[in-house]
């Protein structure tokens, strides 16, 4: 079944793309939510005149995306929490205090673009990966560290 994105949905695809999907999804999920619309002929036809229109703006925010990456390239973000006597850290560390930090150093960003591969639970290096536009994301190293 062919829809049309109208929001980012993560794994599958951003606002205004058209993509595949299991029916099911789509008619049971992504449509009656507003979150898509079926790609027919004249939607495809809209969706055509409104990226041509906005192409100037999407230009502009991707450029902003660019540049808020740039900022972002030489950050190394230093985390404390609460950690056992072995070098577990209790309940672990996520997207939710990556933003914490980061907005303490003067970046705000929205903890939903921020994707951590696995879930951190020991003291240590880790990567965290910021998706600013779909073509720009930049990768933020980390460290955990036991809180004194």
């Amino acid at each position: 079944m062919e829809i049309i994105l109208k929001e980012d949905i993560v794994n599958l695809g951003y606002k205004n793309d058209i993509v595949n999907v299991k029916p099911g999804y789509g008619r049971n999920y992504l449509i009656p939510t507003g979150k898509a619309v079926i790609a027919s002929p004249s939607a495809k036809k809209m969706l055509a005149e409104e990226l041509k229109q906005r192409a100037h703006k999407l230009e502009k925010i991707k450029k902003d995306a660019e540049a808020l990456a740039a900022k972002l390239e030489g950050v190394s973000l230093t985390i404390a929490t609460k950690v056992s006597s072995t070098g577990t850290i209790f309940g672990s560390v996520g997207s939710i205090q990556i933003a914490d930090a980061l907005a303490k150093l003067g970046h705000e960003i929205d903890r939903k673009i921020i994707f951590v591969s696995d879930a951190v639970k020991e003291v240590g290096s880790y990567k965290a990966i910021v998706r600013l536009h779909k073509d720009v994301s930049v990768e933020i190293p980390f460290e955990v560290i036991a809180e004194e």
